[in-house]
């Protein structure tokens, strides 16, 4: 595997230091902890390894930038930051990109597609300034009374992020709370904190001030710190619904408002009259895009029975086909997982659906020989003869493993679809209109997608139903969860 590219000078720095109230400085306790190429086991950096005190300093630091001039900044003002922001990103975003392929292992080919909607992104919300406003209400008050109410910035927000899209999920996080007047502490995950820093540096230049955006490195436990902490007042967290349910416990205590984008286990249903042409190649994306590491991965195939030979044949055809290699190949469609600690969770779900009964259509174990015993390679695998009990239907895998089904009526399959605690995604192959619009209206999930899978546009929300999370992301609707409605009373007699 030849690596070719212009390595980002970011890490001419081993030591890479958290982002506080503007400025990169080292964790309280001088301690430090590896990130790695998972495709070579190459030392990328060591990381400041954030503890309490350091969680402590970031939230002092946001909120010193909250209660300054920042909240009252004029709409326009912050507009302009935000559009040159978006400037910076997409000009260099290879460097972004550059650093997550690095980090998490996705084909820079993939990781390179972020950018445009990084930049769309920022523009949306930048948009978004100018029309948030309160409302004059009326009301049957005794007297000569003006009620209305005021949009007003909730405050300091954590955003404890996920390892599998850390460019993009950055730029998710800190939109909104530019966009209202929030200040942010920022917690990357562990396995990938390059970019995070980076775009914070890219925040800076923009003009954003010191202590709008903080980047706290560390481990799972200051996380959990920053969950609980007193001085945040919002958590938007995107991660493992196992995760989510302890930041929510975490986070009771002091009444933060809460939105959490969670797992999923989405049903991809393919019904007899779908063009298959455009569904086959559609279904392996949708479940082995960035070797499985998308929580809207399609990962449960339900296929109408009187098609599903011909297109179970053409589904293992073209997965075969898939190039898994150097994330840095422009030909490389598959990186490794994450981490070897990925791998094997993924490894043991292969082995468990072989020893429930189901059988490796395509794949099912670790890639090996040559470059591939540096990393965590696992080859793309399809599961059929699976039944709707066993563990690989049920759980979240989080890796490239796809379970195939058959079904024969839509009451069926939507009744088979919506049989799981999750409702994230879900995706419908058909070409009749009646068909797609039952299935949109019945299928319990937070986005449902007609003869495509995986869109997503800045200005349409994204989020789930169930264990799946609660809140939206992109669009209107996530503005408003970064805002407090204040009702003002005036009597004017």
């Amino acid at each position: 595997m030849t690596q070719t590219f212009v390595r980002p000078a970011f890490l001419d720095q081993l030591d890479q230091d958290m982002m506080i109230g503007g400025k990169r400085v080292p964790a309280a306790s001088g301690k430090r902890f590896e990130t790695r190429n998972p495709a070579t086991g190459t030392l990328l950096a060591m990381v400041a390894d954030g503890e309490q005190e350091d969680v402590d300093r970031a939230v002092a630091a946001a909120r010193a930038a909250f209660v300054g001039p920042w909240r009252t900044m004029k709409p326009a003002e912050r507009q302009r930051i935000i559009l040159r922001l978006a400037d910076i990103v997409e000009a260099k975003y290879y460097e972004l990109a550059m650093l997550d392929t690095l980090d998490i292992g996705a084909p820079l080919s993939r990781s390179m597609l972020g950018g445009a909607r990084a930049a769309a992104l920022l523009r949306y919300y930048a948009g978004q300034i100018t029309t948030i406003h309160g409302e004059t209400l009326p009301n049957s008050a005794m007297g000569d009374v003006l009620s209305h109410t005021l949009k007003e910035p909730i405050g300091v927000v954590a955003a404890i992020n996920p390892w599998n899209g850390p460019a993009g999920m950055s730029v998710w996080k800190a939109g909104p709370v530019l966009a209202t007047g929030c200040t942010l502490v920022m917690k990357p995950a562990e396995q990938s904190p390059l970019s995070a820093l980076r775009f914070a540096e890219m925040c800076i230049e923009a003009g954003v001030p010191e202590g709008v955006i903080n980047v706290l490195t560390g481990q799972g436990a200051a996380g959990a710190a920053l969950a609980s902490h007193p001085g945040v007042d919002k958590i938007a967290f995107t991660g493992s619904t196992g995760v989510g349910e302890k930041i929510l416990h975490a986070a009771a205590a002091t009444m933060k408002r809460v939105t959490v984008e969670l797992g999923g286990k989405s049903p991809n249903i393919v019904f007899a009259d779908a063009d298959l042409d455009k569904a086959v190649p559609a279904a392996a994306t949708a479940v082995f895009a960035n070797a499985g590491q998308i929580c809207s991965a399609g990962t449960r195939l339900f296929v109408q029975s009187s098609i599903r030979e011909e297109f179970m044949e053409r589904l293992a055809a073209y997965t075969k086909t898939i190039r898994v290699g150097d994330p840095l190949d422009p030909e490389t469609q598959i990186g490794p997982v994450v981490s070897s600690r990925q791998m094997e969770i993924i490894l043991g779900y292969m082995e468990k659906g072989k020893s429930e009964g189901a059988t490796a259509l395509v794949g099912g174990e670790r890639m090996t020989g040559g470059a591939y015993d540096a990393g965590f390679f696992l080859e793309p695998t399809i599961f059929d003869d699976v039944t709707d009990d066993m563990t690989i239907a049920r759980e979240e895998i989080f890796g490239p493993v796809l379970s195939a089904f058959s079904f024969d009526t839509i009451e069926e399959v939507l009744a088979r679809a919506n049989a799981t605690e999750f409702g994230l995604a879900s995706g419908v192959w058909t070409r009749d209109l009646a068909t797609a619009h039952k299935m949109a209206r019945g299928i319990r999930a937070g986005s449902v997608w007609v003869n495509c899978y995986q869109m997503l546009d800045p200005g349409v929300p994204f989020g789930g139903y169930g264990m799946s999370g609660f809140g939206r992301e992109s669009g209107m609707h996530h503005i408003d969860d970064y805002l407090e409605t204040k009702a003002v009373w005036i009597k004017l007699d």
